[in-house]
């Protein structure tokens, strides 16, 4: 796709899983076109807990959240985004109406592909790719995130990318909901480290983060 638009001098974001689609784009393209990468909140480089990968997450664990998902997805759904989005007794960083729309999306997908879905968020392992991320690398992660534990994929294992801007998002879970303002403010400024924003292209970069 990125040929097909004629764009050079790219910087892409990979969200959660979308970082893990960046990771293979950069490894199976050679990061064609692309010159800064953002991983925010994402699944690189390994989620499951393996003898060579100790602060994953243990199997049981995603066992335990398909056999929810097989059980009752309405159910299981209403209480993952509570915990996907970092809400708690005290602290509600995003809108009720937002948790509903999330739990509404998840409903739309069959339980198949659901149930696939989860276990290549568990399962797939983005060490080997991990290599190709030879540009400046924006790494934004909460440390209250309790879907992609920042020990196992903000913080990385060996080999993880440690771009020239590293931030860590205290208490936060889902940044790109919870911080949008200060994403969006990360973001800009490792952009503008590289190109030569003015005003226009600011605004533009801010309103492609809302």
């Amino acid at each position: 796709m990125i040929d097909a638009t004629g764009v050079t001098g790219a910087a892409i974001v990979g969200f959660s899983m979308g970082g893990g689609e960046l990771a293979r784009y950069m490894s199976r393209h050679e990061g064609r076109s692309v010159t800064q990468a953002a991983l925010v909140s994402a699944v690189v480089p390994y989620m499951l807990k393996t003898d060579d990968n100790p602060h994953g997450t243990p199997q049981s664990v995603f066992d335990e959240m398909a056999k929810g998902m097989r059980d009752d997805r309405a159910k299981f759904f209403a209480g993952f985004f509570p915990d996907f989005f970092g809400v708690g007794v005290i602290a509600h960083p995003v809108s009720d109406e937002l948790l509903r729309r999330a739990w509404s999306l998840s409903m739309q997908a069959g339980l198949k592909p659901t149930l696939a879905c989860a276990k290549s968020f568990a399962t797939t392992d983005f060490r080997p790719d991990l290599a190709a991320f030879d540009v400046p690398t924006l790494i934004v992660h909460g440390t209250s995130d309790k879907t992609v534990p920042i020990d196992a994929s903000g913080r990385g294992g060996k080999g993880h990318p440690r771009g020239e801007a590293d931030r860590v998002r205290r208490r936060a879970a889902r940044p790109v909901a919870t911080h949008k303002e200060r994403l969006a403010h990360d973001l800009i400024a490792f952009c503008a480290a590289e190109w030569p924003l003015g005003t226009a292209g600011r605004s533009f970069l801010r309103s492609c983060l809302r």
